[in-house]
């Protein structure tokens, strides 16, 4: 029995044209207790969720009809958010724009090819444990592939670790509860470093320096500078 979910075994839809590929998941997803079922098209996987939808989709993107970005669509388009199903793009396409496609999907984690099994599994774990609210996924922000955990204080971008001071966490943690929104200098200082006015403004931009590059050191970049404004944590434009 898989040690991520206990009672019924979480459905996972392994989508790829590449018979290997799919006989390779299924197999490693298999053995880890998972129940597993595959499609060779996008509208074997259209029709696979709707006759009974997985707890999880491993999604090829360049498939032999409807590609995986436009299935995703589809799924996204006629689901409720109480029905999302987590999805994990696995493609040989590796690009900066195919992963901002990915993510604006509403993708859960975007794999390249070739991929190591094991990595694969363990992502699926963690997809399943953040979907399902259970455990640490409970105190957890995430927004694109960049993930924080307030009772850990752990952050990971892309699956990766990143090890942070306090002060970086504070302000990671922050632009993160706020994503997407435009923050401005003296609302960051003040929220991290309870001052009040604007003369630090340049430890702020030092920190945000320190941020970069150990965030946005995984592509896309989601650190942005909003000039005369201030900052905010968003997928590029």
């Amino acid at each position: 029995m898989s040690d991520v979910l206990h009672g019924s075994q979480p459905r996972i839809l392994v989508v790829d044209d590449e018979e290997h590929i799919t006989e390779l998941v299924a197999m490693g997803l298999g053995y880890q207790g998972f129940d597993v079922e595959r499609a060779s098209t996008g509208r074997q996987a259209l029709d696979a969720v709707v006759r009974q939808a997985p707890d999880l989709i491993v999604l090829d993107v360049m498939l032999p009809d409807l590609d995986g970005f436009e299935v995703a669509r589809r799924l996204r388009r006629d689901e409720g958010s109480a029905t999302r199903v987590p999805i994990i793009f696995l493609t040989a396409r590796d690009s900066t724009q195919d992963k901002i496609e990915g993510l604006r999907l509403g993708s859960d984690d975007y794999v390249t090819k070739p991929f190591s099994i094991e990595e694969l599994i363990e992502r699926v774990k963690a997809v399943l444990r953040r979907s399902s609210g259970m455990g640490p996924g409970e105190t957890r922000l995430v927004f694109a592939d960049l993930e924080l955990d307030d009772e850990t204080m752990d952050v990971w971008r892309d699956g990766r670790l990143i090890e942070l001071t306090l002060t970086e966490y504070k302000l990671l943690r922050y632009l993160l509860a706020n994503a997407r929104r435009v923050l401005t200098r003296d609302q960051i200082l003040e929220e991290v470093w309870d001052y009040s006015f604007a003369g630090n403004a340049s430890v702020l931009e030092t920190y945000i320096s320190y941020l970069r590059q150990k965030v946005d050191a995984t592509d896309p970049p989601l650190i942005h500078t909003v000039r005369g404004v201030g900052y905010t944590l968003r997928l590029p434009r």
